[in-house]
């Protein structure tokens, strides 16, 4: 099988809270993965030969900066989503601050580069405490704070996903602050007004599977972007087709290391993590030394069993790397 593009990942904030984890994984040179869509878990080689890229998802690289040298030096090729919305903590009660998130992502631009960072304005809120014009202004803000460390903003509006309805109604019973759904020429005027302010700050703007918002200044997104990924890395320039992961997804294909429910943000409109109780006992419950991401040692070996005739690329030579590791 050819290199592959390894996510860490959409489904947890793996920078953030199991970077430790991360490294012990890479010193191995496997990794275990559960489908959460069913099927077998797999083991995902990590080995360098069959690594095309890292590519980083979090709201926090703070923790995980010190590492990044370790993978320099090792020469992986490294690509980075960074999310910062600057929400009020109601909707991300604990997400680091803005500014020191901004900070932290110009620390890691002057490590690698502008072009190896994407920032994601993701999702955008509309509330009554968000309104319009407050994204405007806080998106200018950020836009100033950045200038010169990113090229590419990413934005797409909140999905209301089944999972995720509880958890909104939950919050305007709290809070009575209700979550609102602009319909798609306010959408389309919003986000052409922060492609206005991108474009005033060096950065061009891409819309996150939405494509109704696609034209003028507005361009389409590629989180996992396999063509910026061959430019930064030409020793590795083969093209990565696409494989989308939701209708409108322009991300090239990627295998995804994370797990849903293991991610102490508590952002509510995460459709990844949207059992806050259920995330924290998995932190609790994770042993850094574990093959798979939120699992204890003993559920590990289990896994491991079931992954027998299901492995993802080195067949049973994987499978005596990681039972060594157990």
């Amino acid at each position: 099988m050819p290199p592959r593009i390894i996510s860490i990942s959409r489904r947890t904030d793996i920078p953030a809270f199991y970077g430790d984890w991360f490294l012990r994984r890479l010193d191995a040179g496997i990794v275990g993965w559960e489908n959460p869509f069913g099927g077998r878990p797999q083991l995902v080689s990590l080995r360098r030969d069959d690594v095309r890229c890292l590519a980083f998802w979090s709201k926090n690289f703070r923790l995980f900066l010190p590492h990044l040298r370790t993978l320099q030096a090792r020469g992986y090729p490294c690509f980075f989503n960074y999310t910062i919305t600057g929400l009020p903590s109601i909707f991300e009660p604990r997400v680091v601050p803005m500014e020191d998130a901004v900070d932290s992502l110009r620390e890691l631009a002057s490590r690698f580069s502008p072009e190896h960072i994407q920032w994601r304005y993701d999702p955008i809120i509309l509330s009554e405490l968000t309104l319009a014009e407050s994204h405007l202004d806080r998106f200018a803000a950020l836009a100033a704070a950045l200038r010169g460390s990113v090229r590419r903003c990413i934005v797409s509006f909140a999905w209301r996903y089944r999972k995720v309805e509880c958890n909104l109604a939950a919050l305007e019973r709290a809070t009575g602050v209700r979550i609102v759904d602009p319909d798609l020429p306010a959408r389309r005027k919003l986000a052409e007004q922060l492609a206005g302010i991108a474009e005033a700050h060096g950065m061009t703007l891409h819309a996150c599977c939405c494509n109704n918002l696609l034209g003028g200044r507005v361009h389409r997104a590629h989180c996992i972007d396999g063509e910026a990924i061959a430019r930064l890395y030409s020793g590795a320039s083969c093209r990565t087709p696409r494989h989308p992961n939701r209708p409108e997804c322009g991300c090239a294909d990627s295998v995804d290391i994370g797990r849903y429910e293991t991610c102490l943000h508590g952002c509510v409109y995460c459709y990844a993590n949207a059992d806050p109780a259920r995330a924290a006992a998995a932190v609790h419950a994770h042993d850094p030394n574990s093959l798979f991401l939120g699992r204890t040692r003993e559920e590990s070996k289990q896994l491991l069993q079931e992954c027998r005739g299901a492995l993802d690329t080195e067949g049973a030579e994987g499978e005596m790397r990681a039972q060594r590791l157990l």
